[in-house]
């Protein structure tokens, strides 16, 4: 893995952990929303200092280059980020349908008195 590839993994990781932090700090992010993007600032830190490690087992797994193995290992945390996501969306969609059906039926109450 090229020392470009390597700084830029290291200041990316620490761009995002910064932002997580400055996020919860103003309580636009939960903590726990928070975990997966900070697992994958580590995750990447520990790539770009273990880069042989990641050159080995890229190897292995018959990757041409470890770029592409990088690159495999960033879209597959945003797919996970985007699962988790689509898993709250769909949650909040129900909660909203039953806040919905309440005061419908509420209102409804109201009126026949």
């Amino acid at each position: 893995m090229s020392v470009t590839l390597r700084i830029i993994l290291i200041i990316g990781s620490f761009i995002a952990f910064v932002l997580c932090i400055k996020k919860i700090k103003q309580s636009k992010l939960k903590v726990e929303s928070s975990v997966t993007w900070f697992l994958g600032s580590i995750l990447l830190v520990l790539m770009s200092i273990f880069s042989n490690a990641v050159a080995w087992i890229s190897e292995k797994l018959g990757f041409i280059s470890p770029v592409n193995f990088v690159f495999l290992i960033i879209i597959a945390f945003l797919l996970i980020q985007t699962f988790i996501d689509n898993i709250r969306i769909t949650e909040l969609n129900e909660k909203i349908k039953n806040l919905n059906h309440y005061i419908a039926l509420s209102e409804n109450k109201n009126t026949k008195k």
